[in-house]
């Protein structure tokens, strides 16, 4: 099948895991381990039988706990974790045994805003995406606000490398390593810079737009060069080629709600209330995706608002991520 062709319904979905809190990103690593993030304070982690632990830690400093949205897993078997909390804000590091550290919660005097979304890549340099400087976040659910940013971080330090983007999400480095792509969320698009020897960004490029009712959210690469992207409240994937052109692998939604919600949008009105009521069968608010299982074809989707994941078996295997062959 070619995979222009492939096309899922909600109902060809598998389910994986349960009892999940805010699952919104996910983690697969060689051995079957699958890793959720977990909104009260740290990560689940689901061995390769389906048995699960919580790996939550408390900060010293007495804030809450850190509201995990991206996270992300290092060589050393550490968590970096985006908190998406705006008391606590940044990134933090999370241990095995469940102690919580700062990574990254000011730059340049200044405190950081909430984190979006941490990734390592295969240079193990660290990208962190702030998705707005506005407080409340939901200010920037507009098409004209675009005060979002990535920081790099790596053997010299930390420093913003990209800046006034619409609503960063997540930023991953391409298979050839020479691109950072990253998804504007209310801009629609997904957007790509090249990397410079120095880890600097050239300027951004636009790889493509969406149409309406997607806001893309979350991406991985398959080994064919494409890339799949997630959009929140269509509950919409994206097959994007490396040509440019897009195929809807599935989608979920009530058109007349989606309606309601881009008119919010386009109107400049849309708020944290039309993301957390998508009311449909199955996918509840698909947020992210990674490819798993021994030959990575099954992917793996997370979301915002259901305390399971979903599954389905791919025609092209995953691109394997810095953290595939991480053992926990």
């Amino acid at each position: 099948m070619g995979m222009e062709k492939f096309q899922l319904k909600p109902g060809d979905l598998g389910f994986y895991g349960a009892g999940l809190t805010r699952p919104e990103c996910v983690l697969c690593l060689a051995d079957g381990t699958v890793i959720t993030s977990h909104w009260d304070g740290g990560v689940s982690v689901i061995d390769g039988n389906g048995g699960r632990r919580d790996i939550l830690g408390r900060r010293g400093d007495g804030l809450p706990p850190v509201a995990t949205n991206g996270f992300a897993l290092t060589q050393a078997g550490e968590f970096l974790l985006a908190d998406l909390h705006g008391e606590g804000g940044g990134a933090w590091r999370l241990s095995q045994n469940g102690d919580v550290r700062p990574l990254l919660v000011e730059l340049d005097g200044q405190a950081l805003p909430s984190a979006n979304f941490v990734g390592v890549d295969h240079q193990e340099r660290i990208w962190i995406t702030i998705s707005t400087r506005h407080d409340p976040r939901a200010l920037a659910y507009r098409p004209d606000v675009a005060d979002g940013f990535i920081i790099v971080m790596d053997q010299k330090g930390a420093r913003i490398v990209a800046d006034d983007i619409g609503y960063t999400n997540e930023a991953i480095v391409d298979p050839s390593g020479e691109w950072l792509y990253v998804n504007e969320t209310m801009a629609r698009r997904t957007s790509r810079y090249r990397i410079k020897d120095d880890n600097s960004l050239g300027p951004r490029e636009t790889f493509v737009e969406y149409g309406a009712g997607t806001y893309p959210d979350g991406l991985a690469f398959d080994e064919e060069g494409a890339f799949w992207m997630t959009s929140v409240v269509s509950n919409r994937v994206v097959r994007v080629a490396p040509d440019r052109s897009q195929s809807i692998v599935i989608e979920e939604n009530d058109p007349e709600q989606l309606a309601v919600v881009e008119k919010a949008f386009l109107a400049g009105e849309m708020g944290r209330e039309h993301l957390d009521s998508i009311e449909t069968e199955v996918m509840r608010s698909i947020s992210s995706i990674a490819f798993g299982g021994p030959d990575r074809r099954t992917a793996y989707l997370g979301n915002l608002l259901d305390s399971k994941i979903y599954t389905f078996e791919s025609p092209v295997p995953g691109f394997a991520p810095s953290h595939w062959n991480v053992r926990l």
